[in-house]
């Protein structure tokens, strides 16, 4: 019997371990995905990850029920991320080495809706995938509050409410977000002639 993630957060506080070690699992990929898609930076998403998870076993109190869980656990990744990219700037760091190669996780990263690759021509494949790294560039030069909505409407198939849960905004924002990201997004598109 598949276990809900409001039971498993019940037994979380009270220190089951084995309870938080399945709502790990279940969530890993997702957080992990989603972390990367806001700092860029896949070891910087792999220590997010862990914090987020360490929150959710030292805090499992602070969800009072309200919204889904996955929403709670997006809330607390992005609060995390954003909380990060600042720090960052704050600092200026510069990486002292060049970016490594993609992994083969984060391959894996494509949204489904944009990788459908199985009866297209090796020519296709690679109009494609440049098509996706250009959207992803578009994507890049967006708003950082419009960018996220996309994000989690997209990559991570949130519902309009389950986005605005997870950033704490009402849900006509989270609408009107997506609008105004959708137009740009479309706008660039079309001066680039694409």
């Amino acid at each position: 019997m598949k276990r809900s993630d409001r039971e498993l957060i019940a037994r979380v506080r009270q220190r089951d371990a084995a309870a938080f070690d399945l709502l790990f699992r279940r969530y890993q990929k997702a957080i992990r995905r989603h972390l990367a898609g806001i700092v860029r930076d896949r070891s910087s998403a792999e220590d997010l990850l862990q914090e987020v998870f360490l929150r959710v076993w030292t805090r499992a109190g602070q969800w009072r029920g309200q919204g889904t869980a996955r929403a709670w656990l997006f809330r607390i990744a992005t609060n995390l991320a954003l909380n990060h990219l600042r720090a960052s700037r704050r600092r200026r760091e510069q990486p002292l080495e060049p970016a490594a190669a993609a992994s083969e996780e984060e391959e894996d990263a494509i949204p489904n809706w944009m990788a459908d690759t199985a009866s297209l021509t090796p020519h296709e494949i690679l109009e494609k995938v440049e098509r996706t790294e250009r959207l992803g560039q578009l994507m890049d030069g967006l708003h950082e509050d419009r960018r996220e909505v996309l994000r989690l409407v997209y990559e991570e198939e949130m519902t309009i409410q389950e986005a605005a849960e997870t950033l704490r905004v009402p849900e006509g924002t989270v609408k009107s977000r997506l609008h105004y990201a959708r137009k740009r997004l479309a706008q660039k598109w079309k001066e680039e002639g694409r």
